[in-house]
This record gives structure tokens, C-alpha cells and sequence, in this order.
């Protein structure tokens, strides 16, 4: 009926989707331009898993294009292995925004790149990778910016491999990496800010983050205490991406 459902498969990253994509609602970005997800409890064969849900966002006769996928198609090479052939964060972001701006005719991708990157840092999103940054294709051959999807990799949800839950989350919280253009949340943003400027503020407060939490009716009380931990400490950290402090 026209939803997606991806059940949960190293730890709580339906939590992560529902908590980002909610918060993301109270903040500058215009609703279009994030997908939003719901938590759900999904039943597959005699197994039960908790994950979450969200809305089918491709219009009709579209394609969903991975940057990945884009520059293969034009170039015959990995766009992910091209960007770290160079040797400057800058210049990374400046290719990858350039050449995507030529390839689709999109206009002013950086501020579309630096808008991610404030997602990433502030939610610690380890896995934006090349492969799920991507745009739209539609009927008429003409590229169009795609809703900001796929953020479970927030929030120490792995806890199967990398992030286990009875480890506190200040030992854990430096060992996070991004995959993007470096090894440091910090130096990405402050490089996307510099070169495209500040795309981002956040509106919510910590009651509102303790609100969503409560509401969420599947996930246990540590699972919850773990993100809003994370939060509060994201949250002064970044206190500047903010109208109000906490």
C-alpha cells in the first residue's frame, strides 16, 4: 500500500529513522526535502522484528539515481574511490559537488552537501556513503534533488558489531567515523560550512526529544535513555545550530 518497511538488522536503526527524520521536523528544512519514518513491530513468517516504516516517496515514472550509480554511468569508475584519490577534504567536496552539479544540472548542490553534512555531524551518521546520497530522475530526463533517506546508521545503533549497549556512550562516541569524505565529523562540517555556507538550525528543545522518545511505543527505556544521552550532548556541542540554548 504504498510503504516501505526495513526491519532492524545490527541493532536500533528504526529508533534512529523515526527519532532523525522527527526531529529534522523542527528544524529549517522544508518537509520535502526528508524522508519521515514511523517505528513498527514487523511480523515475517513466524519471526517478529521491530523496525520502522515510511511513505514510498518516488513519483510515478521516476528513478531513484545513487551518485554512486551517476558517475559510474559516466565515467566508468567509482565515484567513492575517485574522491579519495584526492588528497584535500576541500577539494573532495568541491569535486563531488562539481561534478554533480554537471552531471544532473542541478543548481547549488554544496548547500545541499553542507545541509547533509550538519545531519551527519550532529546525529553522528557513520554510514553516508556515496551510495545513499542520490537524486531523482524523472519522466522527462530532467534530475531533481531527492528527500534525505537512510539515517540508521545514527546514533551508536549498532550494536551488534561495533557499539554494544552496557558499554557507556562516552567511550564509545569518539570511535564513530564518518564515510564521506574523512575520519571527522567536525572537519567535514567545518569544511562544508566554509565553502557553502550554514544550511541548517535546529528548533527542538530536550523536552521535545523526551516527548518523542516517550511517545515511541516499541523500543525499551535503555535503548531510549542511550539516544537521549547522545542527544543532549550533540546538543550543546552544537550549541550554535541552535536558536535557544540548552
Amino acid at each position: 500500500n504504498g510503504m516501505w518497511y526495513k526491519a532492524d538488522y545490527t541493532g536500533y536503526e528504526g529508533l534512529v529513522e523515526y527519532v532523525v527524520s522527527t526531529l529534522l521536523g523542527q528544524s529549517t528544512l522544508p518537509a520535502s526535502s526528508y524522508q519521515s519514518y514511523m517505528t513498527e513491530q514487523i511480523q515475517y513468517g513466524v519471526n517478529q522484528f521491530l523496525g520502522c516504516k515510511s511513505a514510498h516517496f518516488l513519483p510515478e515514472g521516476c528513478q531513484l539515481i545513487t551518485l554512486e550509480r551517476l558517475f559510474q554511468n559516466a565515467f566508468g569508475q567509482s565515484l567513492n574511490q575517485s574522491i579519495y584519490r584526492i588528497s584535500h577534504l576541500e577539494e573532495r567536496m568541491r569535486f563531488l559537488v562539481t561534478q554533480t552539479e554537471r552531471l544532473t544540472g542541478l543548481k547549488e548542490y554544496g548547500k545541499h552537501l553542507s545541509m547533509l553534512m550538519t545531519i551527519d555531524a550532529f546525529f553522528m551518521n557513520e554510514d553516508r556513503h556515496t551510495h545513499n546520497m542520490a537524486v531523482i530522475l524523472d519522466h522527462s530526463g530532467k534530475y531533481q534533488y531527492c528527500p534525505i533517506f537512510d539515517n540508521g546508521g545514527c546514533h551508536l545503533s549498532d550494536t551488534t558489531l561495533d557499539y554494544p549497549i552496557n558499554v557507556p556512550v562516552e567511550q564509545l562516541m569518539p570511535q564513530v567515523r564518518p564515510k564521506t569524505f574523512g575520519q571527522n565529523f567536525d572537519e567535514q562540517l567545518d569544511t562544508a560550512e566554509k565553502l557553502y555556507g550554514q544550511q541548517l538550525r535546529f528548533q527542538f528543545t530536550l523536552k521535545d526529544i523526551e516527548k518523542l522518545l516517550q511517545e515511541e511505543p516499541y523500543y525499551n527505556q535503555p535503548t531510549k535513555d542511550r539516544v537521549l544521552e547522545i542527544l543532549r550532548y550533540q546538543s550543546k556541542k552544537y550549541a550554535y545550530l541552535f536558536n535557544h540554548s540548552f
